[in-house]
């Protein structure tokens, strides 16, 4: 009795986690990353998930951030989000959603365009079926060299970010 009544627990505490904003994009700040200004006029910073896309001031970070303005800025969208992101002192905390928008999913859209790499560190928090999804879907980018696989070996964003923290450009 005892464990059914902690895998309710469980499951209801994952449902509330589990929740959904619709809005109109009024800003995207880079390639993975939008705000979604909902009905009730609050405004969310929502992360991409599943995705990483290449940082401000690295090479594909402008581009991506156009191809992603070129997808949602203005438009309606509709975003499942699963968790919230803490973020340091100062900064504003972040939601991780999937994004869709007349039914697209955008985050899987942004790595079809080759503007983005599947998040793989975070890949187990998808549904199997998903991640194969985006793992062949980055891979047929890569096969086609669409986008940001155009260079034979593009920087990866968690690299990338790693080496401005130790101060070794890429």
């Amino acid at each position: 009795m005892k464990l059914l009544a902690g895998v309710l627990l469980v499951v209801c505490a994952c449902r509330v986690l589990a929740f959904g904003i619709d809005g109109r994009v009024v800003a995207v700040l880079d390639g993975d990353t939008i705000d979604v200004l909902d009905a009730a006029h609050q405004v969310y910073r929502v992360r991409l998930l599943s995705i990483d896309a290449p940082e401000r001031g690295q090479p594909f970070g402008r581009r991506s951030k156009d191809s992603l303005s070129g997808m949602v800025a203005g438009a309606e969208v509709n975003a499942r989000c699963s968790k919230m992101e803490q973020r340091p002192t100062g900064q504003r905390s972040r939601v991780l959603c999937k994004v869709y928008r007349d039914g697209i999913d955008i985050n899987l859209a942004q790595v079809r365009a080759g503007m983005a790499w599947h998040y793989k560190a975070f890949a187990r928090e998808q549904p199997v079926d998903e991640r194969a999804v985006y793992a062949q879907t980055e891979q047929q980018a890569r096969i086609e060299r669409r986008g940001l696989w155009v260079d034979g070996e593009p920087v990866a964003p968690w690299d990338w970010r790693r080496a401005q923290r130790e101060g070794v450009l890429p």
